[in-house]
């Protein structure tokens, strides 16, 4: 049997006798409960308001990443990173697309305030990068020109 076999089985062991045990429910370790409202909101002021936020600001210390041009909009590398203490929540939305919210991240405390992902555009669009620290919203954002769409189909 090969090593990562053998983790895997250790791994499913330890997590059903947690289960078994109700040390642990499903909740706590699959993904959180989907919000459909933040996904069906069409602008960053939308996106804002249904995770519970009133405003935001711009802010240096938001660093979002990508390419001034893209040339195919179905994956596009989007990078964000925090310099702001305590941040614990960030998103990726991309303000032309159907749906504006591409990505969220929680921060877990302790943990380095950056990800890198790809998201698909549909063309040209403003990309904004939503940062909740110490409990106050910060934004910054980046225009990346798509020269062939990603969501258009």
């Amino acid at each position: 049997m090969n090593q990562s076999r053998r983790n895997l089985m250790r791994i499913t062991s330890v997590l059903g006798a947690a289960f078994a045990a109700g040390l642990l429910k499903p909740s706590d370790v699959f993904a959180a409960e989907w919000s459909q409202k933040v996904f069906d909101a069409k602008s960053l002021e939308a996106v804002l308001k249904e995770l519970g936020g009133d405003k935001f600001v711009v802010s240096p210390d938001i660093a979002i990443t990508g390419p001034d041009i893209a040339e195919n909009g179905a994956v596009v590398p989007v990078s964000v990173a925090s310099k702001a203490p305590n941040t614990d929540f960030m998103a990726i939305l991309v303000e032309k697309n159907p749906n504006t919210l591409s990505a969220s991240f929680n921060i877990p405390p302790g943990t380095e305030p950056a990800v890198t992902t790809r998201v698909k555009m549909g063309g040209t669009s403003n990309v904004h990068a939503l940062v909740r620290a110490d409990g106050k919203w910060l934004v910054a954002s980046k225009e990346i020109k798509v020269t062939l769409g990603g969501c258009g189909g």
